[in-house]
């Protein structure tokens, strides 16, 4: 019987080890999982701000150049021919400054990504283009410029809005990112 005894003491030991291992693999396996998914979640939130950060800034920039170009169609209205190529010239000079803030915040967006909103930012920027040359026109004293420099405010804000809906669609699909490396 001390026999017998002896060997349930081994088992029940030998049994106490092996379940003692077990859980703490099974542990150490959980807070493995655990801290990987904390990092991911630090991941995402980290990539989320900085993309909206990015896209924030475009569309900040966007209104002001928008707000210009309201200025610029009120001093085309100027009665005056010196005041208003005065006023214009000035215009175009700090809308050339605000561009150049532009391409650098469109710039930013095309390294935070994805790809679509990249390109949605390249395509707001692009949409400039015919504001800055309808306003040299003005300055000019070319005919019609005033009338293609306000047509060219619809496309322009067009590609805002169109900017916005797509930032916004890349930011509720960064929420829902599949896990990071893998």
């Amino acid at each position: 019987m001390a026999d017998n005894t002896l060997w349930v003491g081994v088992l029940t030991a030998g049994t106490a080890v092996v379940a003692s291992w077990v859980t703490s693999r099974g542990t150490a396996r959980a807070a493995r999982i655990q801290a990987e998914a904390a990092a991911e979640s630090q991941h995402l939130d980290r990539l989320r701000a900085a993309r909206r950060s990015a896209y924030v800034d475009v569309i900040e920039q966007a209104q002001r150049m928008g707000d210009l170009y309201w200025k610029v169609t009120d001093a085309a209205s100027e009665p005056d021919g010196a005041e208003r190529r005065g006023a214009l010239t000035d215009l175009r000079l700090r809308l050339r400054d605000e561009y150049a803030v532009l391409r650098h915040r469109v710039w930013v967006v095309d390294l935070e990504g994805p790809a679509e909103v990249a390109e949605a930012a390249n395509r707001l920027r692009r949409s400039t283009s015919d504001n800055y040359r309808a306003l040299a026109a003005m300055i000019g004293g070319e005919e019609g410029a005033a009338e293609r420099f306000n047509a060219c405010y619809a496309p322009f804000w067009e590609a805002v809005l169109a900017f916005v809906a797509i930032a916004r669609e890349a930011l509720r699909e960064t929420t829902a990112l599949p896990p990071h490396g893998r």
